[in-house]
């Protein structure tokens, strides 16, 4: 609770009796209510206010003083928008007996509460939230009772206090609720003793901004908190950045005397980081092996992937093997019912997923790795006499085919494409997005055969947890293509299995989608191949180069897609992909004007909602940014907002938005509006695992930072009927020179060919048993030294 001395005295404030709850979020505890005005230096003459806020359910009828200020809403009208807040205690002694001796205390009655009194005083309630123990001399107070009464007070005090103190720090409302939540009554008091656990324990908030808390605490630049705290972040901004599983320790060392130097005036020696490193370690919080230093979930998800995928490979005895004239003989009749032919590679491919426990399937656009796909299960379900009708199947018999992608539209076209059901690789697992990556799983699948498509796009967390909710004697076949962009979390997990050599792989080669005459594919297998078209600025019948300037993308995207529209095309036909969010040719830019274009506002006719600069109407089209299996929607799915309610309109007082994902409803009240977007125009990574009808691309200089021949490469083979690019031609050939020269740095290839064996004993070269001059010859010691010379040791 802030003190009245602390108050400014230009603090706005209402104090006011609370009469109703419009609205709480028990989650983020954001709120709003409506109070009868007692007080006020606020211009407001209303006899009630409308007050928001970060605050914990406000009991009815009891008084509060809201720090904050008038707003206008437009919609609502005018609000006081709280910083923060305290509860009016009571003044006198009487009032206190009353305060204690109501229903929030159990077990304390009127006689207690006046003992309480009589000994402590009229101050008796901050007395007993300073120094509990002060209860202990009231006679005939129980432990028990003792503690429900401090217990209470925090509950309804103690968020005050802590809400106060936060302000002070620098902590606006939402943060600083996102702290209490963690620590609750503790808060003040963790924090105080060391600012830097922030960066583990909350979602938000970075070494910046603990940094700048530890300054204000007096935390000296080299304190061992604040190193560590320098290794943790650089560590996890690196892996979640850059897509490292791990970081070799000088490249860690040099990383963090950058980061601890650049904000404070210190010189920080590399000892002293190998220092904290070890301390991290013995914490469990970093894992060393030789000279690299991983995250514990990166590091057991590699293991974990190779310790099942061996698993897996040790379990011939459970890869079917059939005489050469049977499987000949069922793919000829197979071949004959589908109408159509399996080139030598194609055949190659089925007989491999059959007989062999796990397997890899690869190749680039037009390949028919979906036609493959649709000729295992059809093949599988033929030699086994199963049928490929879930629905034939008794209660409690398990369907033996399992088919997953890890987005939703990658799913719906291996269901389209095979006729049987597919799903995210999230919803196979059972997912909800909160597990412990550290931790193993309950989840196991039944089946089988499961084949996984897109398995580029799965990163090193999610591998480890679909392959050890795998029974060993599932046959395993992954699908994918190693030259499109590689998952958006660490690893290279489909780069790696390929370059490790111990697994089946069949490559497609040959071309087979060249309906009349299509270019597109030829144009993504010279890209793919590094070849540099002479003829991409020519005009095509199913694609074409409009040079334009940065600053002329807007208008010649709202061009075409106007003559698109005209042509019969709707939104959902024509999808925009660009790498980059910001400028005149970035998506934000984009999908406004593309909005006004594919669903303008109609007077009365298309309801609106404001978030920010955002304006979401009803037939947009949007996309979800976060997984949310429980509502069987996750990140990268594209849908269709077809109702928005506004709050005066429904029981729960507050704004919704509904959209519909290929036919499932999911509600967005106001607080969950940042999970979707508009994707009228999309990034390149989003778009993976998805085609379009017509796929326009933007390719300019200014996305010069991004440009690369495997971005280019997965914009393209999006496009199934007809693909514009437009922008400069010179900015388009220097991306398809540009291989991805960001490497990530992984371990998994190693671990699984034998080179790197996982070591229960892991010590990273940075030993604590080591003497302290021994530790420093682990480090390069002509770090920082590349502009001194011998000449500088001389006298």
């Amino acid at each position: 609770m802030k003190s009245n001395e602390l108050i400014s005295e230009e603090e706005k404030f209402i104090k006011g009796r609370h009469l109703l709850t419009i609205f709480h979020n028990e989650q983020n505890l954001y709120s709003v209510v409506r109070v009868k005005v007692e007080e006020t230096n606020e211009e407001y003459k209303e006899k009630e206010a409308v007050v928001t806020g970060y605050f914990p359910k406000i009991h009815e009828q009891e008084t509060y003083i809201f720090y904050g200020g008038l707003k206008e809403h437009p919609k609502f009208g005018l609000q006081f928008h709280a910083r923060h807040f305290k509860k009016e205690l009571p003044q006198t002694k009487q009032g206190i007996v009353s305060y204690l001796s109501s229903d929030l205390f159990a077990g304390i009655g009127e006689k207690t509460a006046k003992k309480i009194v009589d000994s402590l005083g009229e101050n008796a309630i901050s007395q007993i939230l300073s120094n509990p123990s002060v209860l202990k001399k009231i006679p005939r107070i129980s432990q028990e009772a003792a503690k429900n009464i401090y217990e209470t007070l925090m509950e309804h005090q103690g968020l005050e206090q802590v809400m106060i103190r936060l302000n002070e720090y620098g902590f606006g409302p939402q943060i600083s609720m996102k702290i209490y939540q963690v620590y609750k009554e503790d808060t003040v008091a963790m924090i105080e003793e060391n600012p830097y656990r922030l960066i583990e324990d909350v979602e938000g908030v970075g070494f910046g901004r603990a940094d700048e808390l530890g300054i204000q605490l007096g935390i000296e630049g080299n304190h061992p908190d604040r190193v560590k705290a320098g290794c943790l972040f650089i560590l996890e901004q690196q892996c979640m950045q850059n897509g490292h599983v791990y970081l070799e320790a000088e490249q860690l060392l040099e990383q963090v005397k950058k980061l601890l130097e650049s904000s404070r005036p210190v010189d920080t020696s590399y000892s002293l980081i190998s220092d904290a490193l070890i301390q991290l370690k013995e914490e469990g919080k970093i894992i060393g092996e030789e000279q690299r230093i991983y995250l514990p979930s990166l590091y057991f998800s590699e293991k974990g992937i190779v310790t099942n995928i061996r698993e897996i490979l040790e379990q011939k005895q459970y890869a079917d093997q059939f005489p050469e004239s049977e499987f000949l003989m069922a793919l000829g009749k197979l071949e004959e019912r589908l109408g159509v032919q399996y080139g030598p590679s194609q055949r190659e491919a089925i007989h491999t997923a059959l007989t062999s426990p796990l397997m890899i399937l690869t190749g680039g656009p037009g390949t028919g790795k979906t036609t493959v796909i649709k000729g295992i299960v059809e093949l599988y379900a033929e030699l086994h006499g199963c049928s490929l009708d879930p629905h034939a199947y008794k209660r409690g018999d398990v369907f033996p085919f399992i088919l997953a992608a890890p987005t939703g539209r990658a799913a719906k076209r291996m269901s389209e494409s095979t006729g049987l059901p597919a799903m995210t690789i999230h919803r196979l697992l059972g997912m909800t997005g909160q597990e412990d990556l550290d931790t193993e799983g309950e989840r196991q699948i039944e089946g089988n055969m499961i084949i996984i498509d897109e398995m580029s796009m799965v990163d090193t967390w999610l591998a480890h947890q679909l392959f050890k909710s795998l029974p060993e004697t599932i046959q395993v076949v992954l699908v994918g293509d190693e030259d499109q962009l590689p998952s958006v979390g660490p690893g290279q997990v489909l780069k790696d299995l390929l370059a490790s050599g111990i697994l089946p792989v069949v490559e497609l080669t040959d071309i087979y989608r060249q309906e009349d005459g299509s270019s597109i594919v030829d144009l993504a297998h010279d890209i793919k191949n590094g070849r540099i078209p002479h003829d991409v600025s020519v005009q095509r019948k199913d694609r074409s180069f409009i040079k334009c300037q940065a600053q002329q993308i807007g208008d010649v995207v709202e061009q075409v897609v106007k003559n698109a529209i005209q042509k019969g095309y709707s939104a959902k036909d024509i999808q925009v992909l660009a790498p980059m969010y910001r400028g005149p040719a970035g998506i934000d830019h984009l999908n406004k004007i593309l909005q006004d274009i594919l669903n303008p506002k109609k007077e009365k006719r298309n309801k609106e909602i404001t978030l920010r600069e955002t304006k979401f109407r009803i037939g947009d089209k949007v996309l979800q940014l976060v997984n949310q299996p429980e509502k069987n929607v996750f990140n990268g799915d594209i849908g269709e907002i077809i109702s928005i309610m506004y709050a005066k309109e429904n029981v729960d007082k507050q704004d919704m938005i509904i959209v519909s994902f290929e036919g499932t409803e999911v509600t967005y009240m106001r607080q969950d509006f940042h999970q979707i977007t508009h994707a009228f125009c999309c990034s390149i990574h989003k778009s993976q695992g998805s085609e379009f009808p017509i796929v326009i691309i933007p390719v300019v200089r200014n996305y010069y930072r991004m440009l690369r021949r495997n971005l280019l490469y997965t914009a393209i083979t999006r496009s199934k009927q007809f693909l514009i690019l437009c922008g400069e031609e010179s900015a388009f050939r220097m991306g398809i020179e540009r291989e991805d020269d960001q490497q990530r740095q992984t371990t998994l290839k190693e671990k699984l060919t034998g080179e790197l064996e996982p070591k229960e004993e892991i010590n990273n070269g940075l030993q604590e048993e080591m003497p302290y001059e021994q530790r420093l010859f682990m480090v390069d010691p002509m770090i920082g030294m590349e502009n001194v010379s011998p000449y500088d040791f001389l006298d």
